[in-house]
């Protein structure tokens, strides 16, 4: 492997280019919007979704995703909510055996497929799958601050190889066979995290957050275990490291999203500000969702879904979980 696509150049897919370009990938970089490319091409910054971070002028952008694919190994960092559709566009241009590269967190709502499914049924046989997910915020990966991620496959072989031909001085990924587990994490922390970013936007104190966290880590680890993750994937990077970062850090989309509807902010409003998706917001109908399917209980999360989705009001929500009956760790 010696070429790295990037289906996706919001903040994630840029800094991971200068991941891939740092360990010696030429890299090719597909945006949706031409002024992207144009940026990244002609300045060689990503002016719209990462400011002020000067990129190798080795990383060549383009809107082609046919052109994208075309490479050695791929990775798909568009929102969890376009990845089936935007997977559909690229199919045609795959090149059978290309490793697929999921990036990005979340489960898809309506089907409540996790996004290596929906790799598998837009993508067939052509496309070995892998998960790279943990604890990154992009401004810091892009800078080159010390980063460490877990890349699962079942694949052990291609595992370790994706691990080398990504690897460099300040980014560090671990092999993992959980495919499934490292999703869960991902996506779950989201939802989680804007819970923690509501007690942060109250003035509940830190006592709450590391309940909040604790509790939530707990609801990760009971959806895992009925789908069958390893329950090890959710205490390492992808699990526990990805959930105390994000929830911990106004850097992050969902933490900050949080903290705003604590402050008595509207959702529209928020969003409405935004240019980068917040997974959380379309990831918590669909995490709730999924817990009922599969009969696990995660009041956490079902309260999220509840204040986002289903116009419940924010104070009631609280006292209702602060109510809940007492019961074993």
């Amino acid at each position: 492997m010696h070429t790295i696509g990037i289906i996706g150049a919001g903040a994630w897919g840029t800094a991971l280019a200068m991941a891939a370009a740092r360990a010696g990938n030429a890299v090719i970089l597909q945006a949706h919007e031409a002024e992207v490319v144009q940026s990244i091409n002609a300045n060689h910054e990503n002016t719209l979704f990462l400011p002020g971070v000067s990129l190798d002028p080795a990383i060549r952008a383009t809107v082609d995703i046919g052109e994208a694919v075309q490479a050695d190994a791929v990775l798909l960092v568009a929102p969890a909510q376009f990845l089936r559709p935007v997977l559909s566009a690229a199919q045609p241009h795959w090149k059978p055996g290309t490793p697929a590269i999921i990036c990005a967190k979340g489960i898809e709502q309506g089907s409540l497929k996790l996004l290596s499914d929906v790799v598998e049924e837009t993508l067939g046989d052509a496309a070995p799958v892998a998960v790279l997910s943990g604890p990154t915020f992009a401004i810091e990966v892009a800078r080159e601050m010390p980063t460490a991620v877990t890349l699962a496959c079942v694949d052990e072989g291609l595992g370790q190889a994706l691990c080398t031909r990504l690897s460099s001085r300040c980014f560090r990924p671990y092999y993992s066979y959980d495919v499934l587990g490292a999703q869960l994490g991902g996506a779950v922390k989201n939802v989680l995290a804007i819970a923690c970013g509501i007690v942060d936007g109250k003035k509940m104190g830190d006592n709450g957050r590391a309940a909040l966290i604790t509790r939530g880590l707990a609801e990760i680890a009971r959806l895992g275990l009925v789908m069958g993750a390893d329950e090890h994937t959710l205490m390492g990077l992808s699990g526990l490291g990805d959930l105390t970062l994000t929830c911990n850090a106004m850097q992050s989309r969902n933490f900050s999203l949080g903290v705003a509807l604590g402050q008595g902010r509207s959702l529209e409003d928020i969003l409405g500000e935004r240019s980068s998706v917040t997974e959380g917001v379309h990831t918590a109908a669909a995490v709730t969702e999924l817990a009922r399917r599969e009969q696990v209980d995660m009041p956490i999360c079902q309260a999220v879904d509840a204040v986002l989705n289903l116009g419940a009001d924010l104070d009631a929500i609280i006292q209702g979980l602060l109510t809940r009956p007492l019961n074993v760790e």
